[in-house]
């Protein structure tokens, strides 16, 4: 988990594509995507950085980026949000936005 203080340097002001995903343990669309956002993590591993933020504990870092819920994924490339999932996604739909965004990124 990342903290708000962390957040910006770390995930935000990272030149290689950043997905940051808010959880809440207890919700079970949340435990779902965050098996599948760990499998996602492993697989990108170098390629592309995982961070998870708790939902609740992070209050005011979810209202300053405008995330409503959890599970929410965010993706960040060079300080810019490009891409977002709200809710239960189908990992194949993740891999999709994931590549995506990489392709997207080595055109630039």
């Amino acid at each position: 988990m990342i903290a708000q203080k962390n957040f910006s340097r770390s995930a935000i002001n990272s030149t290689a594509l950043s997905l940051v995903q808010f959880t809440m343990e207890w919700n079970g669309a949340s435990q779902i995507v965050s098996m599948i956002f760990d499998d996602l993590a492993k697989s990108y591993n170098g390629t592309a950085d995982f961070y998870a933020v708790n939902f609740e504990k992070e209050k005011s870092l979810s209202k300053e980026l405008g995330v409503m819920e959890a599970p929410t994924i965010l993706f960040f490339k060079n300080g810019q949000l490009i891409d977002h999932a709200v809710g239960l996604i189908a990992k194949n739909a993740l891999i999709e936005k994931i590549e995506t965004a990489l392709s997207n990124s080595n055109n630039k």
